[in-house]
């Protein structure tokens, strides 16, 4: 009689194995071999749940504790990222105050990437400084001496961006662990520029990594989610602080279509990739455009650094200006037909969104982001050639 076992356990497959059977199961009621949408907001207790607390995320209580197809997410994404653990939320924001709710206090200090996603530029400089007594210092994070200098005594995190939204600025995880740690210091990064495989985190020694379900790991732009994955320790007072009693848990609905876009995230992500490094290196070479920033490009700053902490390719977002004023970058956006002008990325269309030269955020950026406000441009699923012909017509259009 052989003795092979039935199913391979997710852990021992590669990437692409994984994201298939990862948070899957075999419904127990139709044996469907994919696990089912369950709209459920309670679940039938056990006979005697005099010892369950009514506040755990360990069982499946009620959807607010996490219902089956969140549950089954978690899975998925701790396993892909290299977790013990994950929590599931609303959306990617709802994720990022998840974390600096669930770890800060009144009176804490804070190291942060001075390019940072807009929601967490206002969470440290207006919201939590403000309501809560919460102290933040925004530094380059790509300067070690400068993060190094700026730890307190009273430094509880430091967060950046694995690629900053949106300049594209790497950071260097590995070196930012060792110097969060040496000073008793958490590192949490977020990678939603760079989901599985393009880069783990954890594995270069951050503590938590948080995603913006709704951007690559969807992948289809018709579910919104965000995600943290970490230490069992570190996640479970996520779930408690954060999403039992705040209560930002996300959807069924939304966890099960996550679910189902992330199936094909490592084969979908190898085509934005190898799609973007020649979108990139077009307007590398096109002399209408004033500059591009791409990490896979050897003009970005970062280059060797990116070819080092990235092998398998700098991701699909690329910012870039065309040579003119703030109109003629309207101009150029308004005359594309296969690029869509939207906000939000990582969808299975090429979208882009001009952004002017205002705002407190701008102080930190490049100069050229500075004189001419810049394109964020996420390229999507569309053949390369498509995309690239997009482009060179809407810039002849436009000059």
């Amino acid at each position: 009689m052989s003795t092979r076992p039935d199913k391979h356990h997710p852990t021992t497959l590669r990437p692409f194995s994984q994201a298939v059977h990862a948070g899957n199961q075999v419904d127990p009621g139709s044996r469907a071999v994919r696990t089912p949408l369950i709209l459920a907001n309670s679940y039938e207790l056990p006979e005697d749940p005099s010892s369950i607390s009514w506040s755990s995320s360990e069982h499946t209580l009620y959807t607010r504790n996490g219902g089956a197809n969140q549950k089954l997410l978690q899975q998925k994404l701790a396993l892909l990222d290299g977790g013990e653990d994950s929590v599931v939320l609303s959306s990617g924001v709802a994720a990022l105050h998840a974390v600096f709710f669930t770890l800060l206090k009144s009176g804490d200090h804070v190291v942060i990437a001075d390019q940072t996603y807009e929601a967490s530029f206002r969470l440290f400089t207006e919201l939590l400084p403000e309501k809560y007594g919460i102290e933040a210092t925004f530094v380059d994070t790509s300067d070690l001496d400068a993060v190094r200098a700026a730890i307190r005594p009273t430094t509880v995190l430091l967060h950046t961006e694995t690629i900053a939204n949106p300049t594209t600025r790497l950071a260097d995880i590995a070196a930012l662990a060792e110097i969060a740690h040496s000073a008793g210091v958490l590192l949490s990064v977020d990678s939603t520029f760079t989901p599985p495989p393009l880069s783990r985190p954890l594995l270069d020694g951050a503590d938590l990594v948080i995603h913006s379900l709704t951007k690559y790991i969807n992948g289809h732009g018709d579910a919104m989610g965000g995600s943290v994955i970490g230490s069992a320790e570190l996640i479970g007072r996520i779930k408690a602080d954060a999403m039992v009693d705040v209560g930002g848990v996300i959807s069924p609905f939304n966890a099960w279509l996550i679910t189902r876009g992330s199936v094909t995230l490592p084969l979908r992500l190898r085509q934005h990739v190898a799609s973007a490094q020649r979108v990139a290196e077009f307007l590398d070479a096109e002399p209408r455009i004033a500059y591009v920033f791409y990490p896979g490009l050897p003009s970005h700053p970062q280059y060797e650094l990116a070819t080092r902490i990235l092998p398998h390719g700098a991701g699909a977002m690329i910012a870039f200006a065309v040579d003119g004023d703030p109109d003629a970058q309207n101009r150029f956006v308004s005359n594309l037909r296969v690029v869509t002008s939207a906000v939000s990325l990582g969808h299975d269309e090429s979208l882009i969104v001009h952004v002017g030269t205002s705002g407190p955020r701008v102080a930190h950026y490049p100069e050229q982001f500075k004189r001419y406000g810049h394109l964020r441009f996420s390229v999507g699923l569309e053949d390369a050639d498509d995309i690239i012909d997009d482009l060179r017509a809407a810039l002849d259009a436009t000059f």
